[in-house]
């Protein structure tokens, strides 16, 4: 299948789970019987359609009513997302932006508000002879929380509850797009993630090279209990620094996938960073222990540098390596 016929498979699988997730046969046109889906904590990883739908829908759709979604970028490619240069070459498709609907019940023992919430999202499928066979998944907990009033961890240093659209509109990409373009979008994302990030030496921000990547008015887009930065002073001083005492030694790994698409990348990364927790990180002390980061990402590139970088990280998962239940706090508040 073409690039544009995995993109319409999975507009089309969207459709089927907004609006019609009870129904196992409908999903079955998209996804593999053995489809793997990777999601937020605590649910993990589900094996299989009716694990799909049973795990992840069903109590998705209780708890949030009337749920709409609102897609800020949408695009797709062959995946290259070894740190060696390689890849599976597999078709991906992905997109992010948020899911509007009322909490109306409780999810994953986070107390429902009754109140309308907008959910940030965020997708990988995998696409192998005309089905999704892989799924990453995340969706923003640490701001659903806030939305619902339950304040779990310090407040951000960014700017809380910003997460936009492309600014140009531009990131939904239905058309088919210049593949010397794309090609160069996947080469540079590659050198900045494997070249750049992996060169710091943990004591000089410089030493990474992010001023010849990032543009000095970057949009950084960062989860819940981090926050927006945007500026590239902003970036640094707020997320990066911060992020850095903490996990001096991280290193980018293979990623799950990387792909790109015209002006815009992305990758998921299921420990696709690792680290030693030796700083203290927001209101954790340090542990000293090893810790993996799952997580999304997604960039938009004019000319030589990124002027956005949306970005998930799984801060459930993240603090529960610390020894840190995230959802219990909601519990016991």
């Amino acid at each position: 299948m073409t690039n544009q016929e995995n993109k319409s498979l999975v507009e089309q699988f969207w459709r089927v789970v907004d609006s019609d997730h009870s129904q196992a046969d409908s999903l079955a046109r998209y996804l593999h019987p053995d489809v793997v889906w990777h999601g937020h904590a605590p649910i993990g990883d589900l094996n299989g359609l009716e694990s799909f739908r049973e795990g992840f829908l069903a109590p998705l759709h209780r708890a949030f009513g009337g749920l709409k979604r609102e897609t800020h970028l949408f695009f797709g490619g062959k995946s290259s997302g070894r740190v060696d240069g390689t890849g599976d070459g597999k078709m991906w498709v992905t997109g992010t932006g948020l899911l509007h609907g009322v909490f109306a019940n409780d999810y994953l023992s986070i107390p429902a508000s009754g109140r309308p919430v907008s959910i940030r999202w965020g997708e990988f499928c995998k696409i192998e002879d005309g089905k999704i066979v892989e799924i990453f998944f995340l969706l923003d907990l640490i701001d659903l929380m806030q939305q619902a009033g339950h304040h779990v961890l310090p407040p951000a240093r960014g700017k809380d509850g910003v997460y936009p659209g492309p600014a140009a509109a531009d990131g939904i990409l239905m058309d088919v797009q210049d593949d010397r373009v794309s090609a160069y979008s996947l080469q540079h994302i590659r050198t900045f993630i494997f070249d750049g990030l992996n060169n710091y030496d943990q004591s000089n921000l410089k030493s990474m090279g992010m001023a010849d990547f990032f543009h000095q008015d970057v949009k950084w887009y960062g989860p819940g209990g981090i926050g927006a930065c945007l500026s590239f002073n902003e970036f640094e001083l707020l997320h990066q620094q911060p992020w850095l005492h903490a996990f001096p030694d991280r290193a980018v790994q293979d990623l799950d996938a990387l792909f790109a698409e015209g002006q815009y990348s992305g990758g998921p990364g299921w420990s696709g960073v690792k680290a030693t927790h030796t700083g203290q990180y927001l209101d954790c002390p340090a542990t000293g222990n090893d810790v993996v980061f799952n997580g999304l990402d997604w960039w938009k590139r004019e000319g030589e540098t990124y002027v956005e970088n949306w970005v998930f990280v799984d801060m459930i998962h993240l603090f529960g390596q610390f020894g840190v239940d995230l959802l219990e706090r909601t519990r016991s508040a």
